[in-house]
């Protein structure tokens, strides 16, 4: 074995190439949408357990006047955004997202374009 691989252990891997700027977490946190105890508590309940009071509490803030609303129909397009944005975040390019998802790279970017994940990650 005549070569090593340089690690870089104080560099996540996902923030060194061209997706570096893309971050949930940061952007949330800038917006002072989420705080570090949020985060905590947000891990300990299943992705079930989120959206379900996602939709309780949406539904609470209409005075429980959901009808009419296709939230079946509806699910698939909002879970497509948000594994939009979750690959872009933890890969460090678009082709890397989009072998992540299992789509080719125009598809993956047709996607990003259809939702317009970019414009989600820029700064106002």
């Amino acid at each position: 074995m005549g070569w090593k691989r340089k690690i870089y252990r104080h560099i996540p891997k996902h923030h060194n190439g061209k997706n570096r700027n893309f971050s949930i977490q940061k952007k949330l946190r800038r917006e002072n949408k989420i705080t570090e105890e949020f985060e905590i508590m947000l891990a300990s309940l299943s992705l079930e357990d989120v959206i379900a009071l996602k939709l309780e509490l949406a539904t609470k803030a209409a005075n429980g006047y959901v009808y009419g609303i296709p939230i079946w129909h509806t699910i698939p397009t909002v879970i497509k955004d948000a594994l939009l944005k979750f690959a872009l975040s933890a890969t460090r390019s678009r082709k890397e997202a989009a072998r992540f998802l299992g789509l080719d790279i125009i598809s993956f970017n047709n996607l990003v374009n259809k939702y317009k994940i970019k414009s989600f990650f820029e700064e106002e």
